[in-house]
């Protein structure tokens, strides 16, 4: 478990660089550095129609190279009924699993109760000790019924009564 996790953190640090755009040449090169390109042009117009990609502030292409955030998910059928990190969703539902994790508002899906309360104990994905009820901030709730993650329209005591539109967990 331990080796997934830090595999898991060491590809999360080689995949996402740091945040903001990353500006290229038109040689493809970072911007910063020197270069030079070479090769004939093939072709000659006046013009393609083509749509250009943005330019960065020193006339290169500008990349995005953010890196989508995690969620932390519950998944209530083989794995537990327990907390994981997503790393692939939508539709209301989790594609890729990765480790074990705890909301970080600390409001969970209890099973038993069928209902989110805080978790005053957190451990490995899963509560030890439950306190009251909660709604999960980010407002995405995992449904029981279909066993997807939805909106919900109206709560009571830590319970959706309206169920809304599915969303990305």
């Amino acid at each position: 478990m331990v080796r997934a996790l830090a595999f898991v953190v060491a590809l999360t640090a080689v995949a996402c660089p740091g945040p903001g755009p990353r500006t290229t040449t038109p040689g493809g090169k970072p911007s910063g550095g020197s270069g030079s390109g070479s090769g004939g042009r093939v072709g000659g117009g006046a013009g393609s129609g083509a749509v250009k990609p943005p330019a960065g502030p020193d006339g290169g292409v500008a990349l995005d190279m953010r890196c989508l955030t995690t969620g932390c998910v519950y998944h209530g059928g083989l794995m537990a009924g327990a907390y994981y990190t997503c790393l692939s969703s939508g539709a209301g539902s989790c594609f890729h699993f990765g480790g074990r994790c705890a909301p970080t508002d600390g409001c969970m899906y209890d099973a038993a109760a069928r209902q989110y309360r805080r978790c005053d104990a957190p451990v490995e994905g899963q509560c030890a000790r439950y306190g009251g009820p909660c709604e999960p901030a980010s407002g995405c709730a995992w449904n029981p019924a279909d066993g997807l993650h939805h909106t919900c329209e109206a709560w009571s005591k830590g319970a959706c009564t309206r169920w809304g539109a599915p969303c990305a967990p």
